[in-house]
């Protein structure tokens, strides 16, 4: 099964532990996706959705300015918003 179309999306990841976010991008980029954002607080987060609108979002539970729950529930509002799914 030819999954090539998949490379092209967008994946945003939100952690605070730097080492967790580096490998994650790491082992993403060596499957072949390339388009990889990566930031450590909820309000990045939000940042990012608003800019690139990924894909797919790989969210921490426990974040500096947050947790993942209400980022998820923002992030869904703003999918409204911009027509997006989460």
């Amino acid at each position: 099964m030819d999954n090539s179309f998949l490379h092209s999306k967008k994946i945003l990841l939100v952690d605070d532990e730097p080492d967790l976010l580096n490998m994650v991008s790491a082992i993403l980029k060596d499957d072949g996706f390339q388009d990889i954002t990566a930031v450590s607080t909820v309000r990045e987060g939000l940042a990012a959705v608003r800019c690139g609108r990924p894909d797919l979002a790989v969210l921490d539970v426990m974040l500096p300015d947050g947790d993942g729950f209400s980022l998820l529930q923002e992030l869904r509002q703003e999918s409204e918003q911009l027509q997006l799914s989460f």
